[in-house]
């Protein structure tokens, strides 16, 4: 259902309503309008209202939370505008600040200091002037129009954020498809082949993935193809000390090393010379 109109409370802002009007801006280029809904708004599917109006009903673009019983595991308006885009799995597993945002939305500061374990005060140190200047102009406005700075502001957040989701997803989608996993010397390595066309980030969300399989904390080094050029990129994994790639440096084929050892560049297309350059890179 085509939306007309994103509707949220006034008042003061918080994140949560912040994030799910910039997803909801983002994906149909409508006005938001600050101000609480009628019986009519909630009634209307062209009508977005969020994190207000005390029901989640997305069939009709109605995302609050505030009616969920006490005990309801954290879930904000933001977490239900992103099930309702159909990213929120996604977003939990590849954005780290998602849980914490539920958490600090549905139980505030102190309750989430204690479950991350942090004093405090150490919430009021994670905000910066750019949390407050826009979320004091976002609470301070009545109406924004696309083509109005703050509206493209929010506009831009949301973009980048489902691009992000939707991206990854893409580039995990590749690396579950073609990714080896090689045991070398004793080591686990995770190799990356050269495909047809090769990904514009061909190591984008190998980490994502490795986390995904548990084999973050076990993988030594990752190779993977070098879009600069026809060979491979070799890497620590994790900064692993197992490998010291400067110990390369000086082949033919190899055209960088970094002086700290973590990375390096090869023109080597041939997979037995790329395992012959991870052998001599081995500490």
């Amino acid at each position: 259902m085509p939306i007309s109109l994103i509707l949220t409370h006034p008042g003061g802002a918080h994140k949560d309503e912040l994030l799910a009007c910039s997803l909801l801006a983002a994906e149909n280029l409508v006005p938001i309008v600050r101000r609480e809904p009628t019986e009519a708004d909630l009634a209307d599917p062209n009508i977005a209202v969020v994190d207000v109006g005390g029901e989640h009903a997305p069939e009709r673009n109605n995302f609050d939370h505030h009616q969920f019983p006490a005990d309801h595991p954290p879930v904000c308006a933001l977490s239900l505008v992103l099930q309702h885009l159909g990213v929120y799995e996604d977003a939990r597993q590849f954005c780290d600040w998602l849980e914490p945002a539920e958490w600090f939305d549905t139980r505030g500061p102190n309750v989430t200091a204690k479950w991350l374990g942090v004093n405090r005060n150490t919430m009021n140190k994670l905000s910066s002037p750019i949390d407050v200047t826009i979320l004091r102009r976002f609470a301070k406005a009545k109406r924004l129009e696309p083509g109005e700075p703050l509206w493209e502001i929010l506009s831009y957040i949301g973009q980048d954020l489902l691009e992000y989701l939707r991206e990854l997803r893409t580039r995990l989608d590749f690396v579950v498809q073609h990714a080896q996993i090689w045991s070398v010397d004793g080591n686990e390595i995770l190799f990356l082949p050269r495909t047809d066309p090769i990904p514009e980030e061909p190591s984008a969300g190998i980490g994502r993935y490795l986390d995904s399989i548990g084999k973050s904390s076990s993988i030594a080094a990752l190779i993977y193809p070098d879009r600069r050029g026809s060979g491979y990129g070799l890497s620590r994994h994790n900064d692993d000390p197992r490998y010291d790639f400067t110990r390369i440096e000086k082949q033919p084929d190899v055209h960088f090393a970094h002086a700290r050892g973590f990375v390096a560049k090869t023109s080597a297309a041939e997979i037995s010379r790329v395992r012959e350059l991870l052998g001599l890179a081995r500490v």
